[in-house]
């Protein structure tokens, strides 16, 4: 007998639910997410199970690796791309359950990628250190718009960041709210730069650029973090058949829906890899800003729109030059990238 399974995974518990061949439901329960109990649940239907598959939620690496380590043949949803079924009155775990279990007999199930268990905890550091930089650059904007308010000049990130010498709380001298304002925030950015440099450190002595990622090398506004970044997450080029699906992917397309040329809403903007997007907007400002072809592009485009759209467009022109560089193993060519 064949038998498909599929698991509504929530922070404490799952839901498992069991089909046949012939889509009946033979077995259903709710399970606390200890992998004895999971194990033990699925034993006596092992011989028979030729698929397990769950949704690519927040939590799912270690049900997976469970699974996978037991012999299973797992498959990762795509919740972006599954179809939900329309007319039911009444939904609920159970349901979410057999429909995945169902779409898995059917071989309609939408898959997502099983990113290799062994280069996941170096591509969550690198996401660490993504947050990390969010969270310095908030902290220094912040304290621009202190000085801003309170000195009437404008400090330089530089200057804010710098290790060997406190510029910031002697130009907020006078009043000691004020000054006690400066310095925690550069306390703070201090710190939070030195658990970057640590990080990155630490990224660089595990793991090197592997062929052909090293090329992104070539490309303006891309160092050797930002390079790694982009090779963790991308994982392998040829998943992705045409460069507009990875472009989309890095969520560097306009997410709207049109119908006869007029806008009739607005798409999911999420879909996709956020530290991708993080990346390659880290790129374009550093492009930008050192790159005179990258500036000249976004100079370009900024006299026709609009800052916000300009920075899109590089964008999405430098992540289409990523995925040409990266699958046909090429350097970067500025030529073709802005024309």
């Amino acid at each position: 007998m064949r038998l498909d399974a599929a698991f509504d995974l929530h922070s404490n518990n799952s839901y498992l639910g069991i089909v046949d061949e012939n889509g009946k439901r033979t077995f259903k329960r709710r399970l606390r997410n200890e992998p004895e109990m999971i194990k033990e649940t699925l034993r006596p239907f092992k011989p028979d199970i030729v698929g397990i598959t769950m949704e690519s939620t927040y939590n799912w690496y270690w049900l997976v690796d469970l699974l996978m380590d037991e012999g299973y043949q797992v498959h990762l949803a795509n919740p972006c791309k599954i179809q939900q079924y329309s007319g039911l009155k009444h939904g609920d775990d159970q349901d979410d359950a057999f429909w995945l279990a169902e779409m898995l007999r059917l071989k309609i199930l939408p898959e997502g990628y099983i990113y290799p268990k062994e280069q996941r905890p170096l591509r969550d550091l690198l996401r660490k250190r993504g947050h990390l930089v969010s969270l310095r650059t908030s902290l220094i904007v912040s304290l621009q718009n202190i000085f801003a308010r309170n000195v009437g000049a404008k400090m330089k990130t530089s200057a804010i960041k710098a290790l060997r010498e406190d510029r910031v709380t002697p130009l907020l001298v006078g009043n000691d709210d004020i000054t006690l304002a400066g310095k925690v925030s550069k306390d703070a950015i201090d710190s939070l730069t030195k658990q970057i440099t640590a990080i990155e450190v630490a990224v660089e002595r595990k793991i090197k650029l592997r062929k052909p990622y090293d090329l992104l090398l070539s490309m303006p506004g891309v160092g050797r973090v930002l390079a790694l970044t982009i090779m963790m997450e991308t994982g392998p080029i040829e998943r992705f058949v045409k460069v507009g699906n990875y472009v989309s992917y890095c969520r560097k397309v306009p997410a709207g829906r049109f119908s006869n040329d007029k806008k009739k809403g607005n798409g999911n903007r999420k879909n996709g890899n956020k530290y991708l997007s993080w990346a390659y907007a880290e790129a374009v400002e550093l492009a930008r800003r050192f790159d005179s072809e990258a500036r000249a592009y976004y100079d370009r485009k900024r006299k026709r729109t609009n800052a916000p759209i300009a920075y899109s467009a590089l964008a999405h022109k430098l992540s289409r030059a990523a995925y040409h560089i990266t699958r046909d193993k090429v350097p970067f060519m500025p030529e073709k990238t802005f024309a």
